[in-house]
Parts: C-alpha cells; sequence; structure tokens
C-alpha cells in the first residue's frame, strides 16, 4: 500500500508573508462555541455577518451574534434541554442558523441538521431516529408538510420553533421565534469546554437506502477547518458569499466555521436565482461552490458562443487559450510564451468581463461536493478564476484533500490536508485516517464497522491514483463501475460529468450493468430541445417525438463527440430522452443532488427494457 506525503511545506510557507493572519487554533478554541466565542474577544466590533432584512443589506458584528447567541442559548435552558439532547433545524443560510448552531454547541446539545428540499418522510425519520426533542423550521409550510407525513408520527418532539408566526395553529408545540426567545438573558452557565463531545449528527444522502448519520465532534469538525483555513491561506479581510446549504458539511466546515477561525465575513445569499446580483453586489473574494455552478454558467456562455458570431467565438477560445498556457506557466509545467503579449487585451475584451459577473474580485474559488468536468475547469482557469478543486466526505467532516492556488491541477482533486493521511488499499481503494474522521454511524454499528478497516482506516469508496507529484486522481467508484456483459468496465460518473459538457443534456445516467452495450438516460434542457426540433421539423411540446429513430439519432450522435476520448467499448448505443427533470422532491436525487441509480433504474425500467430490446 502507497502512503501520500502531506504537503506541510507549501501550507507553512504561505502563512509566513503576512503578520496580520489571526488565525484560532483548535487547542485554543476546544470546542465549536469556543471559536466563535474567541472571535468575539478578539474582533467584537469587526462585521462577521451580512443578510437581507426588510428589503436591504444588514451587518452584523461579532458582538453583536454574540448577544443573539446568548438569548438562544437561554431559551434553550428554558426549554429545559439537556446535555447530549438532539435538536433538529430546517432553515435557509442565515444568522438564525449561526445563532441556533452556537448556541445548542456551547449547551453540549447535538445539532441534527435537515435539507430544506428534502421530502417530508427522510426528515420524519432523521427526527425520529435521532429522538430530536426540538425543530428550528423557517415557516408554517414546512410544518405542514411535516405533519401531512403519516408514516411517522412526530409526538417525540417537544418544541417547534417557527422563524415566520402562524396565524393559526392548532399545536400547542408550535411558536414564533419571537415569542421564544427572551428579551433579556439571566447569568448563564459555563458553556462546555470538552473537544470529543458528540456536536452534530449529519445523515449522508445515501444513493440506496436510508441515510446515516455521521456522528462528528467538537474536535473532528475543528480540526478540519483549521487544515483548510493553513491551506488557503484566507486572511482577514476575505469576504465569503455563502449559498450552499449549511446543512452539507462542506459549507458548514469550509463557509462558516473556517472563516470563524480567520476571522473572514460572510454575506448570505438572498436566492440561487439571485447569486447573480449578490455576488456582483457583495464582491466576493472567496466562494464555496459545488462543480454545477460553474457548469451551469460554462453552458450558457457555450450556447450564447453557438448563437453568435464566428469572431466572438473564435476571441473567447484564443483568451482561454492564452490564459490557460499562463496558467500552466505559474504552475511552472509550461514556458513562457510570446502570446502572453496579448494577455491585457484578451482579459479586457473577454475574460475581465466574465470576472465582473462574479464580482471582480474573487482570489479563489473552492469547488467540491462532485467532480469537477476537466473543460469546466480548464475554461474557467484560462479566464482568470482561481478553481480548486477538493475532496472528501461527511465522514470526513468533510475535506480530505484539495487542490491549492499555487499548486493546482485541475484534473486532480489536489493534496492530502495537513494531518491527514491517505493511501490506497484494496482495488486502489482511497483509504483515510486523521483527526477529522467521524465517531461512526448513530445507532448502526454494523454500517460503522463496513466502513472502517480493520487496522482503522476509513474506506471512501472511491478508486484513485497517485501522480509523480504527489497529486490524487479519481479513477472510479468501488461501488460504481459499470462491467459489461464482456467484461469491460466503465465508470459511469466519469462518463456522466463528459455528456454534462454539451448543454442539450441537463441531466444523465448511462447504463450497461451485466448488459451487451452502453446505453443513457437523459434530460433534456428544454430551451435548447425546442431549437433542436425546430431543426428535425418535429413538435419540441410533444414528448413521443422523444422516441423517434432520427431524435435518438442525434442524441447518440452529440453524445458520442461528448466521450470521443473513452475507451472504444465505452460507446453510447442508444439514449432514452425526458424534458421532467431528476429531483430531490420526486425521490431521484439525493438531498446532495447525487443520482439515485436503483430508483432512476425502476422509475425507468420499461425505458431501460426498450433500449435493450432482443437482447
Amino acid at each position: 500500500m502507497s502512503k501520500i506525503i502531506e504537503a506541510t511545506i507549501y501550507a507553512d510557507d504561505a502563512l509566513k508573508h503576512r503578520n496580520d493572519i489571526d488565525i484560532i487554533t483548535p487547542s485554543e478554541a476546544q470546542t465549536l462555541n469556543g471559536l466563535f466565542a474567541e472571535r468575539v474577544k478578539r474582533n467584537p466590533e469587526k462585521t462577521a455577518y451580512h443578510q437581507f432584512e426588510s428589503g436591504q443589506w444588514r451587518q452584523y458584528s461579532w458582538l453583536q451574534m454574540s448577544e443573539l447567541i446568548d438569548r438562544w442559548r437561554s431559551a434553550f435552558i428554558n426549554a429545559d434541554l439537556k446535555r447530549g439532547d438532539r435538536i433538529a433545524i430546517l432553515q435557509r443560510n442565515s444568522t438564525h442558523w449561526v445563532c441556533f448552531d452556537q448556541a445548542a454547541h456551547a449547551q453540549g446539545l447535538v445539532v441534527v441538521p435537515l435539507y430544506m428540499d428534502d421530502r417530508a418522510d427522510n426528515m420524519a425519520y432523521i427526527m425520529e431516529l435521532t429522538q430530536s426533542q426540538l425543530l428550528f423550521i423557517d415557516s408554517a409550510e414546512h410544518w405542514e408538510e411535516l405533519r401531512a407525513e403519516k408514516t411517522i408520527n412526530l409526538d417525540f418532539l417537544k418544541i417547534i420553533v417557527s422563524l415566520e408566526s402562524f396565524e393559526q395553529c392548532s399545536d400547542q408545540r408550535v411558536v414564533s421565534v419571537e415569542n421564544w426567545l427572551p428579551q433579556e438573558v439571566s447569568d448563564l452557565p459555563s458553556a462546555i469546554t470538552d473537544t470529543q463531545a458528540l456536536a452534530s449528527i449529519i445523515f449522508t444522502s445515501g444513493t440506496t437506502g436510508r441515510p446515516k448519520g455521521v456522528m462528528l465532534s467538537h474536535s473532528n469538525m475543528l480540526e478540519n477547518a483549521y487544515a483548510c483555513v493553513r491551506y488557503g491561506p484566507f486572511f482577514p479581510e476575505d469576504l465569503f458569499v455563502s449559498f450552499l446549504p449549511l446543512s452539507h458539511t462542506f459549507e458548514r466546515t469550509v463557509g462558516y466555521y473556517m472563516t470563524i477561525m480567520a476571522g473572514c465575513e460572510v454575506a448570505y445569499a438572498r436566492s440561487i436565482p439571485e447569486l447573480g446580483e449578490d455576488l456582483i453586489h457583495h464582491k466576493p473574494t472567496v466562494i464555496v461552490t459545488v462543480p454545477r455552478i460553474f457548469e451551469r454558467v460554462y453552458q450558457k456562455i457555450m450556447t450564447q458562443l453557438d448563437e453568435g458570431s464566428a469572431i466572438k467565438k473564435t476571441l473567447f477560445e484564443k483568451t482561454v487559450e492564452i490564459g490557460w498556457d499562463k496558467f500552466q506557466h505559474r504552475q511552472n509545467r509550461a514556458k513562457s510564451k510570446l502570446n502572453f503579449l496579448l494577455w491585457p487585451v484578451m482579459d479586457k475584451l473577454v475574460a475581465g468581463k466574465v470576472r465582473a459577473k462574479l464580482g471582480g474580485r474573487l482570489r479563489v474559488a473552492i469547488a467540491g461536493g462532485a467532480p469537477l468536468p476537466f473543460v469546466v475547469g480548464k475554461t474557467f482557469l484560462g479566464l482568470g478564476v482561481n478553481v480548486t478543486q477538493g475532496y472528501g466526505m461527511t465522514e470526513a467532516s468533510p475535506v480530505l484533500s484539495t487542490n491549492l492556488v499555487d499548486r493546482n491541477k485541475p484534473e486532480s482533486i489536489g493534496l492530502p490536508l495537513l494531518g491527514v493521511e491517505l493511501r490506497l488499499g484494496e482495488n486502489n481503494e482511497i483509504l483515510a485516517k486523521g483527526p477529522n474522521v467521524m465517531q461512526g454511524y448513530w445507532q448502526n454499528e454494523q454500517a460503522t464497522s463496513e466502513t472502517f478497516t480493520e487496522d482503522g482506516w476509513l474506506k471512501t469508496g472511491d478508486c484513485g491514483k497517485i501522480d509523480k507529484d504527489g497529486f490524487i486522481h479519481i479513477i472510479g467508484r468501488i461501488k460504481e463501475i459499470l462491467v459489461l456483459a464482456n467484461g469491460e468496465k466503465v465508470p459511469p460518473a466519469d462518463m456522466e460529468s463528459a455528456i454534462a459538457e454539451d448543454a442539450l443534456f441537463e441531466q444523465s445516467m448511462v447504463i450497461g450493468e451485466g448488459k451487451p452495450y452502453l446505453t443513457a438516460l437523459l434530460v433534456l434542457n428544454k430551451e435548447l430541445w425546442q431549437k433542436e426540433a425546430e431543426k428535425l421539423g418535429v413538435d419540441s411540446n410533444d414528448e413521443t417525438v422523444l422516441k423517434d429513430p432520427k431524435v435518438e439519432a442525434l442524441l447518440v450522435n452529440r453524445i458520442a463527440e461528448q466521450i470521443e476520448d473513452f475507451p472504444g467499448y465505452a460507446k453510447i448505443y442508444k439514449a432514452s430522452a425526458s424534458l421532467e427533470p431528476w429531483t430531490v422532491e420526486n425521490g431521484l436525487l439525493t438531498p446532495t443532488l447525487k443520482l439515485k441509480r436503483p430508483v432512476l433504474k425502476d422509475r425507468f425500467a420499461n425505458e431501460i427494457s426498450r433500449l435493450y430490446k432482443g437482447h
């Protein structure tokens, strides 16, 4: 088994050139609430958060937040909640999320985050399994959805706190935040200081079966945030725009705890549709994102270029080419070129305009949660956007490795974090060990045992390889490798990422386990499909035409263009398309937007049978 060498030299050197970096260490913080309290002590009047309220942006200082947190602590005490009790939160990113979370940690309560877009039955299951005593919801609508879920009785909930006031509610447990939080706070007991105490149970959005509750301690998340902040590095003047859900461990650790550790500001985006406006307004220096955000922007740019003049397309492509060469030069992987002299002009005409849409001063965009297609990463790096891809899993709090601004291979998942050991095990599975690795799964000893090797290494389920520079590359999933009838093996996720680079395909799933050839289920972009339908002379509103041989031929040919770099046997022979998106609500995606492959196969069993008819 091979071990990856930790990149400690870079991380240490990156911090030496700034004397004003004020990072709080895990030993100084002890707990997640201790982290916040220490930041309040150091920078009481500095702005901590920006939030849109009553038609305008409002700023909150660290001290103001601390005073609000104390009100929440007092309310938890008045509710007779005891250390170790589980409390659930179903909220959008906001200062309310922070107050709830920090007050809970100070009291030794265990936070159970729920996904805003999750199904009611799944949320009810999580609360029942954890026997959550309190639920903090956004609105009456969410409570009505939960009450309508009849398979699980929610009588174990003692209190339901709503951000919005209920005009009428027969349930005596429901109370508004306004009425629940005390206006004055009496003397509060000392906050807990046990760094190994259970801080949160975060449920992984399993693609099969019920989700499992990952138990993370204060130490787990503090150590992971500390390793991340040193690899940034991040500075007190940095401003993050937060839009990934805080119920997702990636945003929670990197976009929340890490920002406290470094003393950065955070602005909570109003919504995804308004994200573009919020980026321009706040001009962030850092964003934490998922590849899908960049994929959508990339697809929009490509569509506009295809519809525009040949000159504009050529100018864009030349800009990316020069920008990519400059990036490779900065990474010490290429020599300087004469065409670098053209960059100031290209930057003004093309690249700078794209960066302006992201606020104009973005220093780094940290991408994680899913693979970043190489062509997308290359394009944005070529435009001067520092996209750094990382890798991890909820069970690791969650970051295990990341690319760095000055050590960046976008086709890789980077270098291991400080304190994290990674090695390749059986079938080249990536195994992990470190202070960020979970305590285990909540009330599921069997699953815990199965997730660790006999000598205590966490199994990631991903197959990897290590290049000569120590960068890690994902080459497939242990359980998601399709084995064709002829024995050839295909990584479906890689092919699906390649297919998604064509803006016509909103979603795709490659089929072929035990089959003689590969096929694909597709969801088409309605706007682009309408244009293609006009060219073919078919009615875009009639979904039956999607089974027309000439339509299927178009789809298969366009897929072929995207996967031409795959081996010859990895060819899609047939495809079935629809216009209805796969969503969390219809049960086809997990809350973290991963495909539920078994569910999709069951849902489209008839279509799959049609694709293999006669074989």
